[in-house]
């Protein structure tokens, strides 16, 4: 009988020199697949993502659409979890996911994307009429966008819930080193609801987006997201 060799997943990081990027260092081996190597801010991303089944990218925003381009050239799955996306990246990153796989979330903590399915529930739930919906964010003193990508995605949630795209109050926190902290609120005459996830640790990202890359090679081009990994989508009807 032939012995099977299994052969480990072969992951590559852009931006491996910041901080989300050694903590992917740090994962990838821990979940059982290789780190080829990683991009830093003048490397040739091309050059590594031909020797990687694919690519988790946790850089800039300007970098999307060449980072698009690039991996679609090169037939290399895509994670990317850099937010403060334009519409123009939007773009491109769909026109990446019609020719390899594309995962991307604006957090990759499966509490977080557990949290947005029940705010979404609470929504369809608590009508506008009778319950004021709020998100309030806290993140560290060095983070750029604001509101973050994760409130914006708790937002749209609340508005999918209501099937309304009425503005949902948004508060955003800049200090100190705090990692992340999200919180949806749902107010009434009588009570109030919260809905809140504290990030302790940023391994949690780290480990997320390993698991999504894990995941993502297995699947055809597309556009997917932690629904799709979590099934959240059979949570939510």
């Amino acid at each position: 009988m032939r012995a099977v060799v299994m052969i480990a997943p072969r992951i590559g990081i852009a931006g491996i020199s910041g901080r989300m990027g050694q903590l992917l260092a740090a994962a990838i081996p821990a979940a059982g697949a290789t780190l080829v190597g990683g991009t830093r801010r003048n490397d040739d991303l091309a050059a590594l993502a031909r020797g990687c089944d694919v690519v988790i990218d946790f850089t800039i925003a300007a970098a999307i659409a060449p980072h698009a381009a690039i991996l679609a050239q090169t037939g290399t799955a895509w994670v990317l979890g850099t937010t403060g996306q334009t519409e123009a990246d939007h773009a491109a990153i769909s026109a990446a996911a019609t020719k390899i796989p594309v995962f991307t979330a604006a957090n990759f903590a499966p509490g977080v994307n557990l949290i947005l399915a029940l705010a979404q529930i609470l929504a369809a739930q608590l009508p506008a009429a009778t319950h004021d919906a709020e998100v309030l964010e806290m993140h560290h003193r060095q983070k750029r966008d604001a509101p973050s990508g994760t409130a914006i995605a708790l937002t749209r949630a609340i508005q999918r819930g209501r099937d309304s795209d009425a503005v949902i109050p948004t508060a955003s926190l800049r200090g100190g080193q705090i990692i992340g902290s999200h919180t949806a609120l749902f107010t009434a005459g009588f009570e109030q609801i919260t809905l809140t996830h504290h990030a302790l640790d940023r391994r949690i990202f780290a480990d997320g987006a390993v698991r999504a890359a894990l995941w993502l090679i297995q699947q055809p081009p597309g556009l997917y997201g932690m629904n799709n990994l979590l099934a959240l989508d059979d949570m939510i009807r």
